[in-house]
């Protein structure tokens, strides 16, 4: 049985699988995009702007943290989401106030830290202003940033990037509500100005300290808050000379307070975590697992006698039922698609529905009762 969670932050919601123990398998690890979106789709799956798993460190922090894209994409880093995780981590565990996390992400080491208002402040690293470390083909202009403009469909944009750990670009614009969002969006994202692609926020500066933004996420299309975007929307805005060091930024989803106090330290967010539900995946929706094959060594024969046991002898096996067998199975002799399928019948039959309930129910209620043990408390 998979459980899994659901939070949002400022209505930018994710999955979340709880893996810090190793105990999660290889195909949820090392996800499949197709079902990645599969379990982001809102009508055929739990629903979400991505998917996160909490994974034990690689290099010596106390967690990893990979997160993925609604599309499927794997994403460097998501602010939303770090605190959607620390959350999460904090219901699991029951942590208090000041609990901190140093989560490894792809990009770089990210410290969330539990604030005594339930809220969640990151310490979200120093932006990257070089052009190269966005990424982004836009030269450095004189306010200390890549900077250009662009001719969009008969209207002229001025481009300010910064990098969070992943490519953000900052569109300031007089008024939010008169733009073409969704054209202007999606046609930034994919510009060769960002080889990576890029996330795009448009900004109305509402006064130094107030700043609003709409989000097209990178591979999630509009979203309704994004907090990497909030913090590089602060940067450019104060190295522009738009804004103060600290400012409310609002995003459709609600607000964040952005905090650069020192130009060559980190960025500080904070914002909410909310938790929605918890749940347990059903079977048949689980990814089918990855099978191991024997693979020829130099001089031993790759025959049944062979010592398929040894893992010089073992391959991961490459083949993707959903997308390779979609004529007709290419390994009949070992279908992985009927294995998976009667691993889910030989679990069903053998396990009585209000057995599943109670094995989910015991976990989830434990879960809730705690979050509403923590809110209780004074």
């Amino acid at each position: 049985m998979l459980q899994f969670s659901k939070y949002q932050g400022l209505g930018n919601d994710f999955v979340l699988l709880e893996g810090r123990g190793g105990q999660l398998p290889l195909e949820i690890t090392e996800p499949d995009p197709n079902w990645v979106r599969q379990l982001c789709d809102r009508r055929f799956g739990i629903g979400g702007d991505g998917l996160i798993l909490a994974l034990p460190p690689q290099h010596g922090e106390e967690l990893r943290m990979r997160i993925f894209n609604a599309d499927g994409s794997e994403a460097e880093m998501c602010g939303n989401g770090i605190r959607c995780l620390a959350r999460f981590l904090a219901d699991n565990d029951g942590d208090q106030p000041g609990r901190t996390w140093r989560t490894e992400t792809m990009a770089g080491v990210i410290v969330p830290e539990l604030c005594e208002d339930g809220q969640i402040r990151v310490d979200m690293g120093q932006p990257f202003l070089e052009p190269d470390q966005v990424p982004t083909t836009l030269s450095k202009g004189r306010s200390g940033l890549p900077q250009g403009e662009i001719e969009l469909q008969g209207s002229t944009l001025q481009l300010a990037a910064v990098g969070m750990g992943n490519p953000h670009v900052v569109v300031p614009v007089q008024d939010l509500k008169a733009i073409p969002f969704d054209t202007w969006g999606s046609a930034l994202e994919i510009d060769p100005l960002f080889p990576a692609k890029t996330n795009v926020h448009f900004l109305q500066v509402i006064n130094q300290h107030t700043l609003e933004i709409r989000v097209w996420e990178r591979g999630a299309g509009p979203t309704l808050a994004c907090g990497t975007g909030a913090c590089a929307t602060l940067v450019a805005a104060r190295l522009l000379g738009l804004s103060e060091s600290e400012a409310t930024v609002n995003l459709p989803g609600g607000p964040l307070e952005i905090n650069w106090p020192d130009p060559e330290g980190s960025v500080f967010m904070t914002g909410p975590a909310v938790a929605v539900f918890d749940g347990v995946l059903n079977p048949e929706l689980l990814p089918q697992p990855r099978q191991e094959q024997p693979t020829a060594v130099a001089g031993q024969s790759t025959s049944s006698t062979a010592d398929s046991s040894s893992p010089s002898t073992q391959v991961e096996n490459s083949l993707d039922c959903a997308n390779d067998c979609k004529d007709t199975c290419q390994q009949p002799d070992h279908c992985l698609r009927d294995e998976a399928q009667a691993r889910v019948q030989e679990f069903l039959s053998s396990t009585s529905l209000d057995a599943m309930i109670n094995l989910a129910g015991d976990s989830l209620e434990e879960r809730t009762l705690s979050r509403f043990d923590r809110d209780d408390r004074p």
